[in-house]
């Protein structure tokens, strides 16, 4: 029997183009123009799938979804946005929604979604009332972010280990927050440690707690972040840093939930969930024998990596919005500006330092530039000597000296030959980026899989 799979978008371009590639497969569909008229009618009939887009007028996708798990509490739905963020990811999966995808989306991956989603449907377990949902502010927009979103909102209310990757900076305890903030245990502590931070000597101590007279100058009990923990979210932030035999104990732990202070003999039981972060190679640790190969498997359980900020650049504009007002609330003044020339020198720089780099700069910059602007020349010169240009806007100065000599040469069909050759260009570097997957250098380019096979062609 032919699956019925129902879709509603008010942008009717985007529902055209899912409806004729869901027929093209042998589906029966149905394509509404708002979710009112779906659920109207639901009361009569009822399809095997419904994907719906978030921003409607009359009824959101969010009201849609609760409006359809009234009747049909399985029935699996396919949420899809051009707005993504983590907020929509998070409360896309709180609703109930069986998958979350932020346009533009490659159409031979919803199809493919489409074929799981019918065929084994996942059960909806969990759903809160996202009127309780936690907001933050872990900005972005590219489409690097916009994955890191959706597993977020994915994995948020599972109660498993999480292990974070990502580099020095890049937002990897702000993943973590975020996590613990839509988890179940939300109500209760976020305990953090940076195990490379703490004397090996006394890293046990901090973890398990010790007892008075356990060692000498410990002249009183203390309690340790396992227990302050207990029934909340535990993050081990730089794990790869954690003596070789500490890891033995925390493994312990991580199995069985039980553990002894140091120097005491009576047994503490706990309930805590583990995220753990590290901007190091742990199979390469694994290998070297510096990381327990059992160790790593309990903590690898579910996983987010962290894009570097040179993967997002795209995103560097709204972090300097955010970051500029950030500095003038604490200094209490207007917002300083940055010119676009500014932009595209923090856009063209690597940033070995990720994020966190580029808040120190705004910050240093928004108390030390004079004006309400920022300009090229309040830039650190390393910021302006960056490898990856010749200039504050280079690439766009060579581009005009290359129109005005084609145009000096009499040659015609400009417009059309320098758009390939620039298309060429986007299309070799982000190939070379994703190590040749076209899926993800489509995504990447804001293509879907064919138009990018298609140009390759």
């Amino acid at each position: 029997m032919k699956s019925t799979i129902w879709i509603v978008d008010d942008d009717h371009s985007i529902s055209w183009v899912i409806d004729k590639a869901l027929a093209k497969q042998g589906y029966l569909t149905r394509v509404f123009n708002n979710g009112n008229e779906l659920l109207q009618t639901l009361s009569s009939s009822r399809p095997d799938l419904v994907i719906s887009d978030i921003h409607m007028p009359e009824l959101n996708g969010f009201e849609l979804i609760e409006g359809i798990h009234q009747s049909y509490p399985d029935m699996p739905v396919i949420i899809m946005t051009a707005f993504g963020d983590l907020d929509s990811a998070v409360d896309s999966f709180r609703y109930g929604a069986y998958e979350y995808l932020t346009k533009p989306f490659d159409i031979d991956e919803l199809v493919a979604l489409c074929a799981k989603a019918v065929s084994s449907p996942d059960a909806i377990e969990n759903r809160v009332d996202p009127e309780h949902a936690d907001s933050n502010s872990f900005l972005g927009d590219s489409s690097a972010m916009h994955e890191v979103f959706r597993v977020i909102g994915r994995i948020a209310r599972s109660s498993m280990g999480v292990l974070i990757r990502g580099e020095s900076g890049a937002g990897k305890e702000l993943v973590a927050q975020a996590l613990h903030k839509n988890s179940l245990r939300k109500d209760k502590p976020f305990v953090a440690i940076n195990t490379a931070a703490i004397p090996s000597e006394l890293l046990e101590s901090e973890l398990f707690g010790h007892e008075k007279g356990a060692f000498t100058g410990a002249d009183n009990q203390h309690i340790g972040r396992f227990e302050q923990a207990d029934g909340a979210t535990l993050f081990l932030d730089e794990i790869g840093d954690m003596p070789i035999g500490l890891q033995t104990r925390l493994l312990r732990v991580l199995s069985e939930g039980r553990f002894y202070r140091v120097g005491g003999r009576q047994e503490i039981k706990v309930d805590v969930r583990i995220i753990a972060a590290t901007n190091q190679n742990l199979e390469k640790l694994v290998e070297d024998g510096r990381f327990r190969n059992d160790l790593f498997h309990r903590l690898n359980v579910l996983s987010v990596n962290v894009p570097p900020l040179r993967d997002r650049v795209s995103d560097i504009p709204q972090l300097v919005r955010y970051f500029l007002g950030q500095s003038a609330g604490s200094e209490n003044t207007p917002a300083k500006k940055m010119s676009p020339e500014v932009l595209a020198a923090l856009q063209s720089y690597d940033w070995p330092g990720n994020v966190r780099e580029l808040k120190n700069l705004v910050q240093q910059l928004s108390i030390l530039s004079s004006g309400g602007a920022i300009d090229v020349v309040d830039l650190p010169e390393n910021i302006i000597a960056s490898p990856r240009i010749e200039g504050v806007d280079s690439w766009q100065k060579t581009f005009e000296e290359v129109v005005e000599r084609k145009l000096n040469l009499g040659e015609t069909g400009i417009a059309k030959s320098l758009a390939q050759e620039f298309e060429k260009i986007l299309i070799e570097a982000a190939l070379r980026h994703t190590r040749g997957h076209k899926q993800k250098a489509a995504r990447l380019l804001g293509w879907g899989r064919n138009t990018l096979t298609r140009k390759l062609g």
